[in-house]
């Protein structure tokens, strides 16, 4: 008899409450495939760098900025295992460095994983980055080697917009 259909879960967080949506998605998964799963947030180094090469932050802190910014993600985490839903579940934290979506494919090739359960606004975000790179979850998409499930921000959290009738006329 085979096992479950997704023993092994990997959630990456950006702790956004998009990427919090589809953590709590990827726990209530977990529980029905009674699945391991692998939390992990990736220090966007490219980000750092950009920033140092701009001037806006010294080279010479970008190991104490690592650092800050990994000690965050750790605190972060252990916010989010602290939920009622990660209660009883078997959950591995990882914190990694470099780009995100490449980290996140190696971890789900390299751990083996079954699924990828992850944030994504919808290409809402607009902007010309997103529209000629793609977002990170596309890139996943492409690139995991596994089954990924994209978790929009639900309806309860998105920002309102007002069907065109309830505007204004000199909105419209």
């Amino acid at each position: 008899m085979p096992g479950p259909l997704f023993p092994k879960i990997l959630i990456p967080v950006d702790f956004s409450p998009c990427s919090e949506e589809a953590f709590r998605v990827g726990l209530s998964l977990a529980r029905v495939f009674q699945a391991e799963v692998l939390l992990i947030h990736v220090v966007d180094t490219k980000s750092l760098e950009t920033l140092n090469m701009l001037g806006l932050a010294r080279p010479s802190e970008e190991a104490a900025q690592k650092k800050r910014l990994r000690h965050q993600a750790r605190l972060n985490a252990h916010r989010l295992l602290s939920f009622e839903e990660a209660k009883g579940l078997d959950i591995k934290r990882l914190i990694a460095e470099g780009s995100p979506f490449v980290e996140i494919a190696r971890t789900a090739r390299g751990e083996k994983v079954n699924l990828v359960v992850m944030g994504s606004y919808g290409g809402q975000t607009g902007s010309v980055e997103k529209i000629f790179f793609g977002s990170t979850a596309e890139k996943v998409v492409r690139t995991a080697g596994c089954p990924v499930l994209c978790v929009p921000l639900s309806g309860r959290l998105q920002p309102t917009r007002r069907p065109a009738e309830a505007r204004p006329k000199e909105a419209r």
